[in-house]
């Protein structure tokens, strides 16, 4: 079974809203629930089809990292009373998104091969091969679009435009790196190289928090460390495990999100294959056999009122 949308009716509950891949129930005291669906979106458009488990995957690793970095700064999670659901604190997000790379791959490798040689205010060396090592990460930001695609933006037009002020913008600058420090860290330790993500912050009684997913297959990209070198030496596409492959697979089939083009049609076999590589990136990051667990709505929501009674 595979969940495309929710429709639950908690208890003070005061909003709710649909994102790309997520439903969210804003409840009374600033508190929300948020399911992760099933659904799957890719160059901001959500696809026809559901990937069974995706939001159990998306889900339970987002967690184990928002665990995993509380030493770094606090973050919106408060509890996950099923594998599908993060209940935790309703924060004011701001405006940008914080993107950090320390590879040459997908959208700015794209960018590369079209001549780009300055990339959200950062100045990238000639002479680099598409996934190749960054001489140091970069941060390359992006707006946070209501509608339609973000873009690209640097530092200093963030800081003109009003949407960060400069004293925040240079914490998250600071917390951005420490979290992909952490990241890579713990990627490293799995066999894996973690090669680029995103992370959101917003603001609770003033103080920044760490909220959204982090370091899942949605909002990073990985690559198999043991074949990494030899792959880059003779060539050829790295293994990967991220959404990438997704973007790839609609590019080769003519979708890029682009007006007037039509998504491809997604085949039983390709949400299978979909399906597989999430459920695989689950196993390796976390080190654990992937389980499915019961993602009726009936019991999802179940779980959700069971918690909302208790606490």
């Amino acid at each position: 079974m595979s969940i495309q949308a929710t429709n639950f009716q908690l208890p003070q509950q005061v909003g709710f809203y649909q994102g790309k891949v997520r439903d969210v129930y804003y409840l009374e005291n600033n508190q929300m629930v948020v399911v992760a669906t099933d659904r799957i979106s890719a160059f901001d458009v959500i696809l026809p089809r559901t990937i069974p488990y995706k939001g159990q995957v998306l889900n339970q690793i987002a967690w184990e990292f928002l665990e995993a970095t509380r030493d770094i700064l606090p973050n919106w999670a408060e509890a996950s009373p099923h594998p599908q659901v993060t209940i935790g604190k309703k924060c004011e997000p701001f405006a940008v998104e914080m993107v950090i790379r320390g590879y040459l791959a997908g959208h700015a490798a794209r960018e590369y091969k079209a001549g780009k040689r300055n990339l959200c205010g950062e100045k990238l060396p000639e002479g680099l091969k598409e996934n190749d090592l960054l001489p140091s990460p970069i941060i390359t930001p992006t707006t946070k679009a209501k509608e339609g695609h973000d873009e690209d933006i640097s530092k200093d037009e963030i800081i003109k435009r009003g949407l960060v002020s400069a004293e925040h913008y240079e914490q998250l600058e600071y917390y951005t790196k420490a979290l992909f420090k952490k990241g890579t860290e713990i990627a490293k330790q799995k066999g894996l190289i973690l090669v680029d993500t995103k992370y959101e912050f917003g603001l609770y009684e003033g103080k920044i928090f760490l909220i959204d997913e982090v370091h899942t297959p949605d909002s990073s990209r990985y690559f198999y460390a043991d074949t990494y070198e030899e792959n880059q030496r003779k060539g050829l596409p790295q293994r990967q495990l991220s959404k990438e492959f997704v973007r790839q697979w609609l590019i080769e089939n003519g979708f890029q999100g682009k007006e007037g083009q039509q998504i491809p049609a997604m085949t039983d076999e390709v949400v299978e294959h979909i399906a597989k590589r999430y459920q695989e990136l689950y196993e390796q990051i976390l080190g654990k056999k992937f389980v499915p667990c019961n993602n009726s709505l009936k019991f999802i929501h179940e779980s959700i009122i069971e918690y909302l009674n208790k606490s």
